[in-house]
């Protein structure tokens, strides 16, 4: 083992922390490469900055100044073509492992995905049926509990107080009433599992909801059969057209 000279080790500590730091490598992290974010964007920094000059808020007058400011959004966007290159080549490691690790489980996914469907359509018919069912014999024992309400409320009221056999009959027809409700509380509560409400749309009166399209959301309606023009490739004289028109870019 080499033995250092003590006076020589004196002198290494004795180095003012400052200039043990002049050297980038002598401190921790000093071997870290750069960043490649750092290294994309860094040909096009004084672009970058003289955009911000720029982007004050005050609109071009001038053809030169009109030059310029192409001359700038044109190193930008090389600017972020270099920043994507460099983002591809970082996390492209990155997203192949993550798609080969979501391929590794998706052919269990969708094998129990296929059987839980399987299943789902061998009972829909039978609940739907079971659901249809049920709804009847709820709205027959709403209808039951409703009308025994009606009669014990109205031989309650007959009853007079000093007629034995009538207070007997108005307490009968109330707990009647009670045991309906009893009964229709119960049926309302006996749902179909595994059945869901869903809204669905559907249009009545196609004209009349064009119609009222057009005087209240008349942008909406212009946009969509624009759209739907476009989509079908229409050639319409007076009615659908295209039109050329410049954009900057």
């Amino acid at each position: 083992m080499t033995t250092l000279d003590p006076a020589r080790l004196r002198a290494i500590n004795d180095v003012p922390e400052d200039m043990m730091t002049d050297n980038p490598r002598a401190v921790i992290g000093g071997n870290a490469p750069p960043d490649p974010i750092d290294e994309a964007v860094a040909p096009f920094a004084s672009y970058i900055e003289e955009a911000e000059n720029w982007a004050d808020g005050t609109p071009v007058q001038t053809e030169a100044q009109m030059k310029a400011v192409d001359a700038l959004v044109k190193q930008l966007k090389a600017a972020r073509k270099a920043v994507d290159e460099a983002r591809d080549t970082a996390t492209k490691p990155l997203h192949d492992a993550w798609k080969s690790e979501v391929a590794r489980w998706k052919p269990t996914q969708d094998d129990l995905d296929r059987r839980v469907k399987c299943l789902v359509a061998l009972g829909d018919g039978f609940k739907q049926r079971l659901a249809a069912e049920k709804e009847a014999a709820r709205r027959k024992a709403a209808a039951e509990a409703a009308e025994a309400r009606r009669v014990a409320e109205e031989a309650a009221r007959q009853a007079s107080a000093s007629d034995l056999a009538a207070q007997e009959a108005a307490a009968m027809a109330q707990r009647e009433a009670e045991e309906a409700q009893r009964r229709a509380s119960a049926a309302a509560k006996d749902k179909v599992t595994g059945l869901r409400t869903v809204t669905t749309y559907h249009v009545i009166d196609a004209r009349e909801l064009a119609r009222y399209l057009w005087e209240h959301d008349r942008a909406a309606m212009d946009e969509y059969m624009a759209a739907r023009g476009k989509a079908l490739g229409l050639d319409l004289p007076g009615v659908f057209e295209q039109r050329k028109e410049k954009a900057a870019y």
